[in-house]
């Protein structure tokens, strides 16, 4: 079992989702060649999880100009992803493709899966374009997260990876000041 996910290549995967009204398939190969953020919750017609989705889906161009897809992930059917999508006005925004995981495998993978609840824990994976992870948070089942703040991870990860000599401090956003360590700013910031 993995237990430092930084810099490690996901898996291969096949998975069936719900995306724009159709069901369809999506695997590690389509994912590559873009930045991608796997963003696990616990269930379809639950509570917190609407709020979180509907969050992602409000921002999804931010993502999208940023070269990046949102990757939904729950232990749901991608036939339950369609019923919630036609029942929930939050959902029937989603633009991002749905994946349905019911076997757990990518929950397995990414290690999230309470294998007594058969629930995946709300975590969040930014993954680069060569399929690589470069961020990651897990929290427990109740505790909702913004999509400002991966959309900020993201920009932050995206500009380390480009710029290998700089550094993004604590609520970077992009144009604002980074840091270029040196011996120069030790026990100066």
């Amino acid at each position: 079992m993995i237990t430092n996910f930084i810099n490690q290549e996901i898996a291969d995967f096949s998975v069936n989702a719900y995306h724009n009204g159709d069901v369809t398939s999506v695997t590690k190969k389509d994912t590559l060649g873009k930045w991608g953020v796997y963003f696990f919750y616990p269930a379809d017609f639950s509570f917190v999880c609407p709020t979180e989705l509907g969050d992602l889906a409000d921002h999804y161009i931010d993502f999208q100009k940023a070269n990046t897809e949102i990757y939904s992930v729950s232990e749901d059917s991608e036939f339950v992803h369609k019923a919630w999508a036609e029942a929930t006005d939050i959902i029937a925004k989603i633009k991002y493709p749905m994946l349905a995981d019911p076997a757990g495998k990518l929950a397995r993978f990414f290690n999230v899966l309470d294998e007594e609840a058969g629930l995946a824990f709300r975590a969040v994976f930014i993954v680069n374009p060569e399929g690589q992870i470069q961020s990651y948070t897990i929290n427990n089942m109740g505790i909702g997260r913004n999509a400002e703040e991966i959309l900020r991870t993201l920009e932050a990860a995206q500009f380390v990876s480009e710029h290998g000599d700089r550094v993004c401090p604590a609520n970077w956003h992009p144009g604002e000041d980074t840091i270029t360590p040196s011996l120069d700013l030790v026990g100066k910031l």
